[in-house]
């Protein structure tokens, strides 16, 4: 085990002792999220990272929320800003406080999670504010008692988030958390079947708050549509409309993204996706468009003005790349009756840029204004003139102002009723200061450099895992660390080929018979390359003999190849290491044979195909070896990891699988292939549920499934027909008799695969 001395970087030891902990679970994965958290975290960040996991590992909660929290916190830093630390260990404080110190895990397990979905501060902050109302409202509630009783629901409610998120908007949790608490804050039991979602009456709260298009469903179409129509490739964040009554938010962009509504409802017949196609290319026109004006001496009224007449300038050069978008904007534009305020006691200020705006874009708007549509001439002579810029435009506002001002604009009560146009931005790129005042804010405070570079390693990826109990994902369950496998000696693997030569000129026989073929003759062609001769000369007597002549008389040819990827996953935990039944090898050096054998074999065919290995020693600590990558051939170097397989720990295989899944989908092949070597059932040492793992691997096969690869097991285990049909259906083979895995393994291989 690694001690505080032993860590060769001086920065890394300077990290561990700042961590002040002796958990050895923490000690084992410690370099591993350093990794992690250097890549993400600026310099004053990490120091709050460790800061505050050596406070989470003094609640005296034990390991779990510490190596939560160090798994968790780089991703959610990442999605949300490092910068919302300090309002998460708040949280964790007052838990800490209270009877609910055992919500303290299931909140920071689910965070990256919860983070990945809100994609803001912002966001985060109003989910954190969900949280510590329902944590007052429900802790020490039941049957009078004040102080004594935790929240029954708050752990649940950590644990179905990211679930909840996925199909709410941070409004409609807030509503589906407070109808749970306001029904059930004095029933324990029903309180945790309402908050785990288990009863009736929640997953039906749960339907009725799910309404319009949600940013997370369409994310990956918008980023599409900016990329692809617009060329451009800015990151997209979600706020939600529903924290603040008095002052809507409202689209804007900045230096760190744009910024978007988490949910967008159908309106005017256009659909939310579409509004949000609106909403970002009203945008896309001003970052090309709109150059920044100095407002330091304008009015807000001139300020006004210039702004509706640069969306009208940006809408018209969009519309006309694009005309379709014409009819997005006219649906979505507010068209204000003429008569519709009153001057002598209301402000019309903005009815009357409602109004002009609705002009500027639609030839029929129908306004009988004379000075509306003086300008509106105007406007359409500057941009018939083909380059029109935003100081032009400008000018055309500030001439406007002049000749419309009205005493009534000052009036207190204003006209809002039908001018609202929702779709567009705020502005606030379009104005720059020269002295700073009240109305401008750092939105764009630049990163800080990325921290010291000189530790290296990859980063952990996070999967989910199926709980079969409640027939849900946890989220970020297993964090899965990758690395290359150790190498040894290369002539190792070359002696176990040697032994096994007289198998060796067995397979190639089979081989040769699976080897494709250049070419292959389809016979009984209309049209072809080249004559068919035995048809031909048939088709020719068929004629003297005054029957009908087969006109097939052609043939051509196509290429007969094998599109295969395979991708050979081996389980290396610890009970490789015991004599194989019969035989006095070890089960791992008689799956080093077979493997050996294996990879010759495939080589020989072509088929590409890759090696690794895993074993686990808890959820946290998932390892996934590369032995073979597929870039690379069977030569000394991979024999070299080979000769070194190794085994120990324990065998979360669902986990492994997944990430196996992420390489093997990445290949253009036909056809993909996972093959699983193992002797045993899924375990660790963390899972008390023996059909836990067990029925998470069933998951992720099933998710192979669904990717198009085909999962098949081989094991070594007597007793595995209990569970591998659990696991893989009939995708599976059981070998007995281990000592003839050399030769069995090549065999199924083929017979898969011909």
């Amino acid at each position: 085990m690694t001690t505080e001395t032993e860590y060769q970087h001086p920065l890394m030891r300077a990290y561990w002792a700042q961590v002040d902990t002796r958990f050895p679970q923490v000690e084992a994965v410690f370099e591993d999220v350093m990794a992690e958290a250097l890549a993400v975290l600026t310099r004053e960040g990490i120091d709050a990272y460790l800061e505050a996991a050596r406070v989470i590992g003094k609640l005296g909660r034990g390991v779990e929320p510490m190596l939560a929290f160090l798994e968790e916190w780089p991703s959610t830093a990442k999605a949300v800003g490092e910068s919302a630390l300090p309002a998460v260990m708040a949280i964790i404080q007052r838990m800490q406080k209270s009877p609910n110190g055992n919500a303290i895990t299931p909140f920071l397990q689910t965070l990256a999670a919860v983070a990945r979905r809100l994609h803001s501060q912002e966001q985060m902050q109003h989910y954190l504010d969900i949280t510590l109302d329902f944590m007052e409202r429900t802790t020490g509630s039941i049957h009078g008692h004040h102080t004594t009783f935790p929240s029954p629901g708050l752990p649940e409610f950590f644990a179905q988030a990211p679930n909840l998120l996925n199909q709410l908007t941070l409004a409609g949790l807030k509503n589906w958390v407070e109808y749970g608490i306001r029904n059930y804050r004095t029933h324990p039991e029903r309180q945790k079947d309402y908050f785990s979602v288990q009863s009736a009456d929640s997953r039906a709260v749960l339907q009725r708050e799910r309404h319009g298009t949600l940013f997370m469903d369409v994310e990956r179409k918008l980023d599409l549509y900016l990329r692809g129509l617009w060329n451009d490739a800015e990151q997209l964040v979600p706020y939600s409309t529903a924290f603040d009554e008095l002052r809507k938010p409202v689209p804007y962009y900045d230096k760190l993204g744009m910024r978007v509504p988490d949910v967008q409802d159908d309106a005017h017949g256009i659909s939310g996706l579409d509004r949000y196609r609106a909403t970002l290319a009203h945008m896309v026109g001003h970052r090309r468009w709109t150059r920044p004006q100095i407002a330091d001496n304008w009015s807000p009224f001139q300020r006004m003005a210039v702004e509706f007449f640069e969306d009208c300038r940006v809408e018209t050069l969009l519309t006309r790349i694009y005309p379709g978008l014409r009819r997005l904007f006219l649906a979505l534009h507010p068209q204000p009756l003429e008569a519709a305020c009153d001057p002598q006691t209301t402000s019309c200020l903005r009815h009357r840029m409602a109004m002009l705006s609705r002009a500027l874009l639609d030839p029929a708007h129908g306004y009988a204004d004379a000075d509306l549509n003086d300008f509106v001439a105007r406007f359409h002579a500057i941009m018939g003139k083909g380059d029109s810029s935003t100081q032009e435009i400008a000018a055309l506002a500030l001439s406007y102002v002049a000749k419309t001002r009205r005493q009534s604009d000052q009036f207190a009560k204003v006209h809002f009723d039908n001018t609202v146009i929702d779709y567009r931005d705020d502005n606030r790129h379009m104005w720059q200061f020269i002295e700073a005042g009240d109305e401008e804010e750092a939105f764009d405070e630049d990163r800080k450099a990325a921290p010291d570079a000189e530790i290296k390693g990859l980063p952990p990826r996070h999967y989910p895992e199926w709980d079969y109990n409640s027939q849900t994902y946890r989220p970020d369950w297993a964090s899965v660390y990758e690395g290359l496998h150790a190498s040894g000696n290369p002539a190792d693997i070359d002696r176990l080929l040697a032994k096994h030569s007289a198998l060796a000129k067995q397979l190639k026989k089979m081989l040769d018979l699976l080897k494709p073929q250049d070419k292959v003759r389809i016979r009984y062609q209309e049209e072809g390359s080249e004559l068919d001769l035995d048809v031909a000369i048939r088709s020719l007597i068929d004629f003297k003999g005054g029957a009908t002549p087969d006109p097939r008389i052609n043939m051509s040819h196509r290429t007969d190849g094998r599109d295969i990827a395979v991708m050979l996953l081996l389980d290396l935990s610890e009970s490789l290491n015991e004599k194989a039944a019969g035989s006095d090898q070890t089960i791992l050096e008689l799956s080093q044979e077979a493997v050996s054998l294996l990879a010759w074999a495939i080589e020989k065919l072509g088929d590409s195909f890759a090696i690794a290995g895993f074993h686990s020693n808890t959820r946290h600590d998932v390892r996934y070896l590369h032995i073979k990558g597929y870039g690379e051939h069977f030569d000394d170097e991979v024999k070299a990891r080979l000769a070194a397989m190794d085994a120990g720990y324990s065998t979360r295989m669902g986990a492994a699988m997944r990430h196996a899944a992420h390489y093997l989908g990445a290949r253009p092949a036909d056809k993909k292939l996972m093959l699983i070597l193992t002797d045993g059932k899924p375990s660790d040492v963390d899972t008390h549920d023996e059909r836990l793992l067990i029925e998470d691997a069933r998951q992720a096969v099933k998710e192979l499934d669904q990717d198009g690869i085909f999962a098949y097991c081989i094991s070594l285990d007597p007793k595995a027909d209990e569970y591998v049909g659990d696991i893989f259906g009939r995708q599976y083979t059981v070998i007995d008799r281990i000592e003839r895995l050399p030769e069995r393994l090549p065999q199924l291989f083929m017979a898969l695969t011909k």
